[in-house]
């Protein structure tokens, strides 16, 4: 009672505490988050360029975004991204995470080496995977070595983007590996026994065990999976160049916002009119997600 009592004395004389207390959250918040947000969305409604503060426009860049051509190649690129990325990061990581989840000597030795790309600089992942892949790198020498011949694969508008998504994929898989290991830590072994018992393989199990059980942390992965493909930018920014490859044509979304927007003549409402793009279909992604499965529960 004594407790209670002083908790309520001291709210009627700082009725303002829990504002205080959460001030420097709300404070980081609003400059960070909210501000930049709201401000991007101004923009996108003004011709604003970089040292020009710009006026009014409405619609216009986003008409403007329908006639240009380098949009939809952006829009094209980063569609494909999630279409290559997201069932890989899906299901490879489950795969995984039911390997290295058994407790057998070394396990531990793999389980760090499965996640150390999701620590490693994503700069120093890309400039490694360059050498790797470039027209004089170790993969060419090896196919070259064995009758091959060297295979472009920078230089090739499709053959860059598959080999960004390669990068993209194993640079999460020890990331949402992870994230598996700890729901499949809660399905329960009887139903694995049972199972068993009932005659049913290591395959069987699987769709019929694990993966229902494991379903909403699938479902979780594919939202946050499609949403960081669908904003990508450092692996093709630093596997194509700042042009986006041969002719731009491996160019993303975001890789043109940061052409478009960055420079003392960037195009500043322009750019934050492709960022408005991007957020909408991103949101879009989630939303349809969620309600895949929805309907699946249903």
């Amino acid at each position: 009672m004594a407790s209670s009592s002083s908790t309520a004395r001291v709210r009627r004389q700082l009725p303002a505490s829990p504002w205080l207390l959460a001030a420097p959250g709300l404070l980081v918040v609003g400059v960070f988050i909210l501000y930049p947000f709201v401000s991007t969305v101004v923009n996108a409604f003004t011709d604003r360029r970089t040292l020009i503060p710009g006026t009014f426009v409405g619609l216009a860049n986003f008409r403007e975004l329908l006639h240009d051509d380098m949009f939809w190649i952006g829009l094209r690129n980063s569609t494909l991204y999630v279409l290559g990325v997201v069932p890989a990061l899906v299901l490879l990581p489950l795969l995984l995470a039911l390997l290295v989840q058994k407790n057998i000597p070394g396990i531990t030795f793999f389980r760090s080496a499965f996640y150390t790309p999701v620590v490693a600089s994503i700069v120093v992942v890309g400039l490694i995977w360059v050498w790797l892949l470039d027209e004089r790198g170790l993969v060419n020498s090896l196919l070259e070595s064995i009758g091959v011949g060297r295979v472009g694969f920078l230089s090739d508008q499709w053959l860059l983007l598959l080999s960004a998504m390669a990068v993209t994929v194993w640079k999460g898989l020890g990331y949402y590996m992870i994230i598996y290991l700890a729901a499949l830590a809660n399905v329960p072994r009887e139903l694995h026994e049972a199972a068993s018992v009932d005659g049913a393989g290591a395959v069987r199990r699987f769709l019929t065990v694990t993966v229902p059980a494991v379903r909403s942390t699938m479902v979780l992965v594919a939202a946050l999976s499609s949403v960081a493909a669908f904003k990508v930018f450092s692996e093709v920014y630093l596997m194509a160049g700042p042009d986006g490859g041969p002719a731009g044509e491996d160019t993303t979304l975001v890789m043109l916002v940061q052409r478009t927007g960055t420079g003392l003549t960037g195009r500043v409402g322009y750019a934050s009119a492709i960022s408005v793009v991007v957020f909408v279909v991103t949101v879009a992604l989630m939303l349809l997600v969620l309600r895949a499965d929805r309907k699946e529960d249903a």
